[in-house]
């Protein structure tokens, strides 16, 4: 692992970022981070170096906020060379019961705050014609299932954002990847991470099922998170990292089925795509 390489990571209080925090402190890199409240921050990492380490306390949907972040970060370690877009949370619910704040709050994390975020640093990778941007999505970005439809809007959002972002910032030296997780073993599942809509209707009884199995597998998911975090590091010492990256068996095998689906549809209409044409 680079140790010179200065990292900047959202939503780090918990869950994937919290193991990716670790993993830099323990091999000697230096981060920020941030959380909503910086003692929690504090208290999930336990004792650092202030050589390695800098908390800060951020609020995502605020730009005045994100910026003090990173100047606070070039003021403190000299520079930023990999970004990773973690926060986030997940909402569930039918379309039709979500209200326009749930909405709004899940997009102004999930997906405004990454434009931000990705806006205040490219000046600092640009001048220096280097730097990485690892944005977290998740399987529901390209394989959602029932009842998320709007947490997999915002998913689809950012690997489409970083799909274009990669092209581009590609003449800057810049690498863009979107990291699609399936479950990993963290609190997303629980209460602090996840809502759900406030306005139930009884008839979406598949909307409920799906709800249930999610919950149910809280604490048994397949993935690794402290894995995750070591891909994470690895993608930073790439030299071509990919651009699209699925995490977990359970993501790997959604994507498969859903390319194969598509290849399937694509191929069974083609003569109605062809007959459109002058």
């Amino acid at each position: 692992m680079n140790t010179s390489k200065v990292w900047f990571v959202t939503g780090a209080s918990k869950g994937l970022g919290l193991s990716l925090v670790k993993k830099l402190i323990e091999n000697g890199g230096r981060v920020t981070a941030t959380s909503r409240t910086i003692q929690s921050l504090i208290d999930a990492v336990g004792s650092f170096s202030e050589q390695q380490f800098l908390p800060l306390e951020v609020d995502l949907t605020d730009e005045k906020s994100i910026d003090k972040a990173f100047k606070k970060t070039v003021a403190h370690f000299g520079k930023i060379d990999v970004l990773v877009n973690n926060a986030g949370y997940g909402i569930g619910g039918a379309v039709e019961e979500l209200n326009q704040k749930e909405i709004k709050d899940s997009f102004d994390i999930n997906v405004m705050a990454v434009i931000k975020t990705m806006q205040d640093v490219m000046p600092f990778f640009k001048n220096q014609k280097s730097g990485n941007i690892i944005n977290i999505s998740s399987i529901a970005g390209f394989a959602p299932g029932i009842g998320w439809a709007v947490y997999a809007a915002t998913k689809y959002a950012v690997t489409g954002l970083s799909e274009v972002m990669a092209e581009d910032v590609k003449e800057f030296g810049v690498k863009v990847t979107v990291v699609s997780p399936g479950a990993f073993r963290t609190e997303f599942l629980e209460d602090s991470s996840i809502v759900f809509a406030e306005n139930k209707i009884k008839e979406y009884n598949a909307v409920r099922v799906s709800h249930e199995k999610y919950a149910a597998m809280n604490g048994t998911q397949a993935g690794d998170p402290e894995k995750l975090a070591q891909v994470l590091i690895d993608l930073a010492e790439n030299p071509n990292p990919p651009i699209r990256l699925y995490l977990g068996s359970d993501a790997y095998n959604r994507a498969k089925g859903k390319v194969e689906l598509l290849s399937e549809e694509l191929q069974s209409n083609k003569d109605i795509s062809f007959f459109t044409d002058f």
